[in-house]
């Protein structure tokens, strides 16, 4: 699935979750895609910026808190016959141990899954309202097939009874049916009819 910003000739600016890049294509070229505000399907994608993931080796590392180990400790000196001796560098330890090897910053922890919201409360109840609507046409009209125009116009020129239907007709078809004067109207599709 591939989820598209979108923004109509209006200047709304809606989303919509697509099979592939492809089916987009192919149901912009039919104007099945729609602005759900307006109902214009002069609609266009929006640009969009890509969600980047910034890798492990690109993070820069932490910085050491600072403590007791890692501020300098003030120059006291120290007293002997000769009195006072003035800051200057102390000398070296007989065997000084290497510090320990850098160790690679921990992982920061994988939350949980858990539930993604991916549209809004308004999207979702207009995405339900029409799927029951499409579910009630198929329900209560007759799948024609391909032959979706020659049967409409038989209905509309009162060729044969008088029913509803449903089928499939190219965008040609469908212009031609609509300057015929048969009333018709794409049934909703919903991304998750994809699934």
């Amino acid at each position: 699935m591939i989820r598209y910003a979108l923004n109509c000739d209006q200047g709304h600016g809606f989303e919509s979750w697509f099979q592939n890049s492809a089916a987009y294509d192919k149901q912009h070229k039919r104007s099945l895609v729609t602005c759900p505000i307006c109902g214009s399907a002069k609609v266009e994608k929006a640009m969009m910026a890509p969600s980047l993931v910034p890798s492990l080796a690109s993070s820069p590392a932490p910085e050491p808190a600072p403590g007791p180990a890692s501020s300098p400790a003030p120059h006291l000196g120290h007293a002997d016959a000769a009195g006072p001796q003035p800051p200057g560098p102390s000398p070296a330890p007989p065997n000084p141990t290497p510090p320990p090897p850098l160790q690679p910053a921990p992982m920061p922890p994988i939350p949980p899954k858990g539930p993604v919201a991916m549209m809004s409360q308004p999207e979702r109840e207009l995405r339900q309202k029409l799927k029951e609507l499409r579910d009630h046409i198929t329900k209560n009209a007759s799948y024609v097939g391909h032959s979706f125009p020659e049967e409409a116009r038989k209905i509309h020129y009162g060729e044969t009874e008088r029913r509803s239907i449903y089928g499939e007709a190219s965008p040609d078809e469908a212009k031609e049916l609509q300057d015929e004067g048969i009333e018709f109207h794409p049934l909703p599709f919903l991304p998750e009819d994809q699934n």
